[in-house]
């Protein structure tokens, strides 16, 4: 892999973890991470993975490493597969998660609570990096209950889920550097609500046709419209031309 801005250079695994650092300052700080097509598909077939690389799975794996938390919607994490988040060889050696668990856990976003706390992603989480579940206070009672035995439980906002008041009660756990793995739909509320600090974005060399979600929104969750924003391009990356773009963003 090779930076093409700011400065040209290629780049091992140390290097490219300083290049995705998390910016200095006060207050917690909401990356994303998505893969979308020439066209801007999020996915094909329904899935991200027909749109990765080895390269996108080397920044992957490299802003996870990086991240307190990883924030993802709970249809998302079915639908992908998701399972507790573990640090790959050669992250783990770089000394990125020094003071931290060995891995970051995962935040899942659900209204619904249709969610078995017996699946791997939550019953076989680390101790000390447990599943969080962020919801309101219209969730099932009963579901509340269920999954507050097995995963540490966030109710934010009252009809919907309030997304400002997730992410500030992240911080107050310690889990400052969020990073966002979508879908779409989740994605498109925290541009909605102002919380989108960076961009970081795989464009794949791939058409994958209008019937295709976008990274924000998705055919069952649109996503209200809000102000188009201009985001400031901080680098550029490149490997078998595949380009990997990280966007600044000044939150609302």
């Amino acid at each position: 892999m090779k930076a093409l801005l700011p400065d040209k250079a290629d780049l091992d695994d140390a290097a490219l973890a300083r290049l995705y650092a998390y910016p200095q300052g006060p207050g917690p700080v909401l990356r994303a991470n998505m893969v979308g097509s020439l066209d801007g598909a999020a996915t094909v077939d329904g899935l991200s993975g027909g749109l990765s690389s080895p390269g996108d799975r080397r920044v992957f794996w490299t802003l996870r490493a990086l991240a307190d938390v990883i924030l993802v919607g709970a249809g998302t994490a079915r639908a992908e597969g998701y399972h507790p988040t573990r640090i790959k060889e050669p992250w783990s050696s770089l000394g990125l998660r020094a003071g931290r668990p060995a891995a970051p856990p995962l935040a899942l976003v659900s209204r619904s609570l249709q969610l078995d706390p017996d699946a791997p992603l939550i019953a076989r989480a680390p101790a000390d990096a447990r599943t969080i579940i962020i919801t309101c206070a219209a969730s099932p009672a009963d579901r509340r209950v269920a999954l507050a035995g097995v995963a540490d439980l966030i109710v934010a906002g009252d009809d919907s889920v309030d997304l400002a008041a997730a992410v500030a009660a992240l911080a107050d756990r310690g889990l400052g550097h969020v990073l966002c793995e979508g879908g779409p739909g989740l994605l498109s509320d925290v541009a909605k609500a102002g919380l989108l600090h960076e961009l970081c974005l795989t464009l794949s060399p791939v058409l994958a046709g209008p019937a295709a979600v976008r990274i924000l929104g998705s055919a069952g969750h649109p996503g209200a419209p809000f102000p188009a924003r201009c985001l400031t391009l901080a680098h550029l990356l490149e490997e078998d031309g595949v380009l990997f773009a990280r966007y600044a963003a000044a939150p609302s």
